[in-house]
């Protein structure tokens, strides 16, 4: 099958683009609506969001700690993003937020430049492309809470389009542009930071037809001085640490690069070899259904090199690098995505208006069909007695998004069908956003969040006592707080922390073991202090005799204070 012509799938009147366009920017700036409502969320959010605020009170830029002990788990640049966050928008969940939302942003003006290059300045493609990365749900993810994964997929973005945009013109800007994005990419979270752009180089010259070999370009001198950029940015901060203790060596080579990849139990993400075979295709949906039925259904020999390479190099190689690898978690395989949204907008361009149109209806009904769900949502929670509080005026969000599709659509009637479809897409996203940050804010005790636990700290004057929490890692509450609680191990892996690095024993302050019989001394003299005990479910039989020390208690969802 022959594909027809671009503009025959995206062609549309002025007018019409400048409102495909204005829904895709609304949409996208309804990320930053609420952003604050929530406090941070355990664990990952929750970790950057009290690195980088004991970062500013300590002033120690270069070693990371979380809950007063170093932590070295990820290289610093997210934890120094969060702290210049905190100081530019405030000490408050919205400052934490902020930044990792505009890199989601600047994400979809990427895909749209990256789009421009491999459609060959095709910008109703290239804008198709955006929307349709945008509209992803594992984006969407991605953009509310806070992660290294953000920023990575950002510098990555960056590096692969410096790198492609430097072959296609030759510019030396982009070229070092590739090698920047390339060191804050590996400052970020290491080797993995190569991934997408090593692939996309790759894809560039693998099979190459004659047009596309008048690309290469020639070594020089800015080779050089690139890679010396690269080394400058991303690895000085590694040898600032070996330099200061030779143990780092083995700490970042093996225990954090090889024993990450190859021993799931090292940070207790294991995952089945297959789950990102299937989750990736879930949190792309309704995107990822079209895509595959169109690559089964065209034939591998119609489909040029440069998007055979996209599939093999962009999506299907690091998809297969993640599911070998034994720690898995959703955001991991994020390099992926830009791939899929390219790779859709092309394979989509390929169908005849009867083709897209089955599209359209299956896509749009997707979407309606979430959206109809949402509504429900508070109806089916306390049907089925959902440990979530969804309240009744949370429908209006959804319900009013229904309304704007079916209007909009409707008024669309005779317009061709990618725009009206890509418009979908934007009101969805949009409307997918605005009902989400109500739920999290009735449901953040539900969804690992501690804000709803400070707050009664402060309405009982609790906050100037010691705040002692049993066996659970709770840098959530230290945020809320502005203080460090004392974290009680009795048996919490995750409370296992890494002190090797420390120079002294103040540590020892802020953890206690509770086995180690040489801290109970340090303990019975903080419990003497009137501190508060925050305890999730019971405590266990061996440790009943701290009761004796609280007067008071109050039960708040899962969580028991004692005062």
């Amino acid at each position: 099958m022959q594909p027809l012509s671009t503009s025959y799938f995206y062609g549309c009147s002025p007018y019409l683009s400048f409102l495909a366009l204005a829904l895709a920017v609304r949409a996208r700036g309804a990320f930053l609506v609420g952003i604050g409502s929530w406090g941070p969320l355990e664990s990952s959010e929750a970790r950057y969001a009290e690195i980088g605020r004991e970062m500013l009170v300590t002033g120690d830029w270069l070693h990371p700690r979380l809950l007063g002990i170093q932590h070295f788990h990820k290289p610093p640049f997210t934890y120094w993003l969060t702290a210049a966050s905190l100081t530019i928008f405030g000490p408050h969940a919205a400052g934490v937020r902020i930044l990792p939302v505009l890199a989601v942003l600047l994400q979809v003006l990427l895909m749209y430049k990256l789009g421009e290059l491999l459609f060959k300045g095709d910008r109703a493609r290239a804008l198709a492309a955006a929307i349709v990365y945008g509209s992803l749900p594992v984006v969407l993810i991605s953009a509310l809470n806070v992660t290294t994964d953000a920023y990575l997929a950002t510098l990555e973005l960056a590096a692969t389009y410096g790198i492609l945009r430097y072959y296609a013109g030759g510019q030396i800007r982009w070229l070092y542009l590739f090698w920047l994005g390339l060191g804050l990419a590996f400052l970020t979270k290491g080797p993995v930071g190569f991934i997408l752009p090593l692939m996309a180089i790759i894809s560039h010259y693998f099979k190459q037809n004659s047009e596309q070999k008048q690309a290469r370009r020639r070594f020089t001198v800015h080779h050089l001085l690139g890679f010396g950029l690269f080394v400058l940015v991303g690895l000085s901060w590694y040898l600032y640490l070996v330099a200061e203790n030779p143990a780092f060596i083995r700490y970042f080579l093996f225990e954090h690069t090889v024993e990450r990849f190859a021993n799931a139990n090292t940070f207790n993400r294991a995952k089945p070899w297959w789950f990102y075979l299937v989750l990736a295709p879930a949190t792309s949906l309704p995107w990822s259904v079209a895509l595959l039925a169109q690559v089964v259904r065209i034939r591998w020999a119609e489909v040029p090199q440069i998007w055979r390479n996209v599939l093999i190099f962009w999506v299907l190689i690091p998809l297969v690098f993640f599911s070998l690898s034994s720690s898995k978690l959703l955001l991991y395989v994020l390099p992926i995505f830009p791939g899929m949204a390219l790779l859709t907008v092309y394979y989509l361009g390929r169908c005849n208006e009867a083709q897209l149109f089955r599209w359209y209806v299956g896509i749009v009904a997707f979407f309606g069909v979430l959206l109809g769900v949402l509504c429900l949502a508070p109806v089916l929670a306390a049907a089925f007695n959902s440990p979530f509080t969804l309240r009744p005026f949370m429908a209006a969000v959804p319900a009013a998004g229904v309304v704007v599709l079916v209007i909009t659509l409707t008024l669309w009637e005779q317009v061709r069908v990618a725009p009206r479809l890509l418009a979908a897409a934007a009101i969805f996203t949009l409307t997918l956003l605005l009902a989400a940050k109500p739920i999290l804010h009735q449901n953040e005790l539900a969804a690992n969040g501690t804000r709803p636990l400070a707050d009664l700290l402060r309405q009982r004057k609790l906050t100037e006592r010691p705040v002692l929490v049993y066996n659970e890692l709770l840098p959530s509450l230290a945020f809320e707080l502005g203080k460090l609680p004392v974290s009680l191990n009795d048996g919490n892996h995750n409370l296992n922390r890494e002190t090797q690095f420390e120079t002294d024993k103040r540590w020892q302050q802020n953890l206690i073991y509770l086995a180690d019989s040489t801290q109970l001394p340090t303990l019975t003299w903080m419990l003497r202090q009137r501190p508060v005990l925050l305890v999730k479910g019971e405590l266990s039989p061996e440790r009943q005799w701290l009761r004796p020390y609280f007067k008071q208690h109050e039960k708040l969802g899962k969580w028991t204070v004692w005062y």
